[in-house]
């Protein structure tokens, strides 16, 4: 009972940064209170994350940032352990969302998810042919924008793109995002400028990853 009324705690700290509790201070309670169970909350999250279309919205970036910073403060986790244990969680959300979109397009234009999204035969014809194409690049790259890392995979599973390619990929991008996120916090967490002002740094992370889509948007309009 203890232990759920602290995942709810971390919840409102998270979400509302109750009593000025940023996600760093969020993660310093748990470990304070749980030590080696943060193992299972953090993979948890990066699991939900990038495994469920649902559930976009979950910290990613910035979960990855700020518990490389709280973990070179304490000797209860280790740095290693924990960038493998979230690499293996992200890889498994991943192949969650693939196996989900390869189910849906197996079952033919006309499926539906959650009774809300619907595949179309055009829209199956044009994610195959985009990801035969560039299917590789996209979901390194989509690993590193918020929302598009959680949609990329299932997406991918849509187009049918050849399991052994996506898997490379997938490795690929879960190792280069989870480890250069968690040691940029890491590393930084003794520079003072960024204890500072750790969440105008968060928000320059999220911003720097959502760039990408800007520009992308930016292009497809002038083309048009």
């Amino acid at each position: 009972m203890e232990l759920f009324n602290d995942l709810i705690t971390f919840v409102k700290e998270v979400f509302s940064q109750s009593d000025g509790c940023d996600l760093r201070c969020a993660i310093e309670h748990f470990i304070t209170a749980h030590q080696q169970l943060t193992y299972g909350l953090l993979m948890l999250i990066i699991f939900c994350e990038t495994g469920l279309v649902v559930t976009p919205f979950l910290p990613g970036d910035s979960l990855l940032f700020a518990s490389g910073m709280v973990i070179a403060s304490t000797t209860a986790l280790n740095i290693w352990l924990l960038i493998l244990l979230l690499i293996i969680a992200a890889i498994l959300g991943d192949n969650v969302n693939y196996f989900i979109g390869k189910y849906l397009a197996k079952k033919g234009a006309g499926a539906k998810l959650f009774g809300i999204f619907t595949i179309r035969k055009d829209y199956l014809d044009r994610t195959q042919k985009y990801y035969e194409k560039h299917g590789g690049k996209t979901i390194i790259m989509a690993r590193f924008i918020p929302i598009v890392r959680t949609f990329a995979p299932f997406v991918a599973g849509v187009g049918s793109m050849q399991y052994s390619r996506y898997i490379t990929f997938c490795i690929i991008g879960a190792v280069l995002w989870v480890s250069s996120m968690s040691l940029a916090g890491y590393y930084l967490s003794s520079n003072e400028f960024v204890k500072a002002h750790f969440d105008h740094i968060v928000l320059g992370i999220i911003a720097v990853s959502l760039l990408p889509v800007v520009l992308g948007l930016i292009r497809s309009r002038k083309s048009k």
